[in-house]
């Protein structure tokens, strides 16, 4: 019997028959393993964690079968508390399968220090756009007696003296001492210049008179 002769058997039939079904539940079943590796149409909305804490970030994330991952922290953000979440990947709302895993980002806990600068002997002028560069805050400014007027004697931090490269966290306020314009003796001999001008001044009334 050659194949064309065996093609219109009954046996040849009924292995086809056979293989076909075997192929249908092989599909079957890939499939139904593929949908159950992948969780196939499982979608988990991912959470809002921004200015919650890592704990509790943790706790909620554990809650819908997600993982999370802490990137590098971002410059510390006095909008959002210390030590709580400023920036997530993906974002809240979007759609993700179970087990994915969430990028989070960090507040530090505070500014970071920054070296003080020499501004000492600077002028008004260049030291307070020296100091707010580099993220310090301008307090108080006071005057002492020095002929170079406005220039920059002393810098102070809650009351005590600062010298250049001393390190404090960004938004310290640094106080300024300035120099007023006027030398030592100055105001005795303005002083003393208005007295006699005010002698002369009566002098000469009473030889008037």
């Amino acid at each position: 019997m050659n194949f064309l002769q065996f093609m219109f058997t009954k046996t040849f039939w009924v292995q086809m028959l056979l293989a076909v079904l075997l192929v249908v539940v092989l599909c079957f079943g890939y499939l139904y393993w593929l949908d159950w590796h992948t969780n196939h149409g499982q979608q988990i909305t991912v959470p809002d964690l921004s200015r919650k804490s890592l704990s509790e970030a943790d706790e909620i994330l554990e809650e819908l079968d997600l993982r999370r991952h802490i990137i590098d922290s971002a410059s510390f953000n006095p909008d959002f508390p210390p030590r709580s979440v400023i920036e997530q990947n993906p974002k809240a709302g979007l759609f993700v399968k179970e087990n994915r895993q969430i990028y989070i980002k960090l507040n530090p806990s505070g500014y970071g220090k920054v070296l003080v600068p020499n501004v000492v002997f600077k002028t008004k002028r260049q030291a307070i756009p020296t100091l707010e560069a580099l993220g310090f805050k301008i307090g108080d400014i006071t005057y002492k007696q020095n002929i170079a007027k406005d220039m920059v004697l002393e810098i102070k931090h809650k009351g005590e003296n600062l010298e250049s490269g001393t390190q404090l966290r960004k938004a310290s306020v640094i106080d300024l001492v300035l120099g007023d314009g006027t030398r030592e003796g100055q105001e005795y001999e303005e002083e003393s210049q208005d007295i006699e001008d005010e002698n002369i001044d009566v002098e000469a009334v009473e030889d008037d008179a």
